[in-house]
């Protein structure tokens, strides 16, 4: 009922020790707080909350337009209504060093397990599209040792995202992997890798978890969890999937709902209202007022 019976520190606990298993884990992305209790039900291991996602539900492109305060608050209702660890896209850590700091002490105090910061310029865009730029090695140094000292929980995830195989090709980018693990990165995201061969380069060139980025209509073959965890990835996340699917059933029940008059046809394409009020623990809040839930509901 109401919010995660888990405190922010325990999950960030135990999501490091599941980590450090080596196992592969999955984190689809949340758009909203609901969607996350449901990644939850069916069993996944943990939310990704996508920073596209997050400019996409106020109506913007990912080009770095969103604002710390509105990451961190959106990231914070979507964490809290789970048992599972968040991680947050938390783009370039939106400013200098001093601001990536703030940055990770903002997104704990928001109940995140963890964030990526990228080495992208500012503004940046979406890490499968053309075009991409990159800071210099020792801007992108920065900003992971920023985060790193910033942190008072140590086991806030920080991890360091690297978008420069698409810029100057894949032995830079396991050399930039390289120089953000000393910097202290506990994990690496190499954005847009395009073949299993490629992760497997980067999970021989570093020590720490590597992520997968499986996002539908980019840079990278959409492989199987079994061909990720057989190169060594550590966590796989799909960003924006779940966002991408609500959106396209809205679209075409707005489209039936234009044609026809109404949605008779669809309603085996919806969550029952019983299944809704089973999500969100309805019957649960009867125990602070019994006059809360007190009916029944048929399928």
């Amino acid at each position: 009922m109401l919010y995660s019976a888990t405190p922010p520190a325990e999950k960030r606990r135990l999501f490091r020790e599941r980590l450090a298993t080596g196992e592969l884990l999955r984190f689809p992305g949340a758009f909203n707080p609901l969607s996350a209790r449901l990644i939850e039900r069916k069993g996944f291991e943990g939310v990704y909350i996508s920073g596209a996602v997050l400019a996409a539900d106020l109506g913007l492109p990912d080009i770095g337009l969103t604002t710390l305060t509105e990451v961190a608050g959106r990231g914070q209702q979507i964490a809290r209504m789970t048992e599972l660890p968040a991680i947050i896209d938390a783009d370039t850590g939106f400013g200098e060093p001093m601001n990536v700091a703030r940055t990770i002490q903002t997104l704990e105090d928001a109940g995140i397990a963890g964030a990526h910061i990228e080495d992208q310029i500012n503004p940046k865009r979406c890490g499968h599209l053309d075009g991409k730029a990159v800071v210099d090695e020792n801007t992108a140094i920065k900003r992971i040792r920023a985060a790193v000292d910033g942190r008072r929980d140590p086991n806030f995830l920080v991890m360091a995202r690297t978008d420069i195989r698409a810029v100057e090709g894949m032995d830079a980018a396991t050399d930039r992997a390289k120089a953000l693990v000393d910097a202290g990165a506990d994990a690496i995201f190499p954005e847009a890798m395009r073949t299993l061969e490629e992760f497997a380069a980067m999970r021989a060139a570093v020590h720490v978890p590597i992520l997968a980025n499986m996002t539908e209509f980019g840079k990278s073959e959409l492989f199987t969890t079994d061909h990720l965890r057989d190169v060594g990835v550590n966590i796989v996340i799909w960003p924006v999937s779940l966002l991408r699917i609500a959106m396209g059933a809205a679209g075409r029940a707005l489209d039936t709902l234009d044609t026809e008059g109404h949605l008779t046809g669809k309603l085996d394409e919806m969550q029952h209202r019983a299944d809704l009020y089973d999500l969100i623990d309805y019957e649960q809040y009867n125990r602070f007022d019994t006059s809360v839930f007190n009916f029944t509901i048929t399928k």
